[in-house]
């Protein structure tokens, strides 16, 4: 059972939970992107099972007309065993859920895994036509490269800072430069996607900066947060018009959840304290 320190970010332990939380969500315009909390098995069975039951939550969501999609991590469904057991899980999940009509995220981990990531999103968003996503992180010094690429393909690209604690030889390491970098980096999004842009942030100067782009721009975008983190303004923007994503996390694997947030970079402390305190 989930404590009360932790329910405020993680919709249960469940599919159910996490569904019913979809739902509640929905009444308030906001949409869902549900995501079982695991990574870096060890054991293939541990990620074909989680593989399954991705696949089982699409189809859930489909029956129940859910505003709803799914975001898996790499090293969840196979990659931290070998690239071809990611491959293989995520066209099975990828598969089922394109033909149900449930779109699907590709969440993006710390950077030995960009480029086997960015492959197998490239290979799914021209088999789907775009029914799938992928995650950069401004941080990274090649997401201006990897955006230029992205940016010829069907598929929606989220944009976030970057949680990881990268080297600085190939990643900016200073809150004011990474700033600076998403800032241009989401200019060049909504001058050069077709498909849309989702900006991955809770600071309402990028929020804000994103509604100034589209307004110059028209280039359609949605912002997406966290559960638990300034939800207020998440509902504040879905009543403006604003089309609003609220990142969900369910499972019996909650604490890593707030450890490896902790763990990618000191900054994050402060997520979990806030966790623990409750507020």
């Amino acid at each position: 059972m989930i404590p009360p320190i932790a329910n405020n970010f993680v919709a249960g332990e469940s599919p159910a939970a996490a569904v019913q939380h979809a739902r509640e969500l929905n009444r308030r315009d906001v949409a869902v992107i549900l995501n079982l909390l695991g990574e870096h098995y060890d054991d293939r069975a541990d990620a074909d099972a989680d593989a399954d039951a991705y696949i089982d939550l699409a189809e859930t969501i489909a029956r129940d007309d859910l505003d709803a999609c799914i975001s898996v991590k790499p090293s969840q469904i196979g990659l931290s065993l070998s690239d071809d057991a990611f491959r293989e899980n995520l066209a099975r999940i990828v598969a089922v859920a394109d033909d149900h009509g449930v779109f699907v995220w590709v969440d993006m981990e710390d950077h030995p895994t960009t480029d086997v990531t960015l492959d197998a999103f490239e290979r799914h968003a021209r088999e789907t036509d775009g029914n799938v996503g992928v995650c950069v992180q401004a941080n990274l010094r090649r997401t201006r490269d990897d955006l230029a690429r992205l940016a010829e393909l069907p598929g929606k690209v989220r944009l976030v800072k970057g949680a990881y604690d990268e080297p600085g030889d190939i990643a900016y390491r200073q809150k004011a430069k990474v700033d600076e970098v998403y800032r241009d980096l989401l200019a060049f999004m909504f001058e050069a996607f077709d498909d849309g842009v989702a900006v991955g942030s809770h600071d309402p100067a990028m929020v804000d900066y994103a509604a100034e782009l589209h307004a110059e721009h028209g280039t359609p975008y949605e912002v997406q947060m966290l559960m638990g983190v300034r939800e207020e303004a998440q509902f504040d923007l879905a009543a403006e018009g604003v089309d609003v994503w609220q990142y969900v996390p369910y499972g019996g694997k909650w604490f890593s959840y707030f450890y490896r947030r902790v763990r990618e970079r000191k900054s994050n402390a402060l997520f979990a304290l806030r966790a623990v305190v409750g507020r």
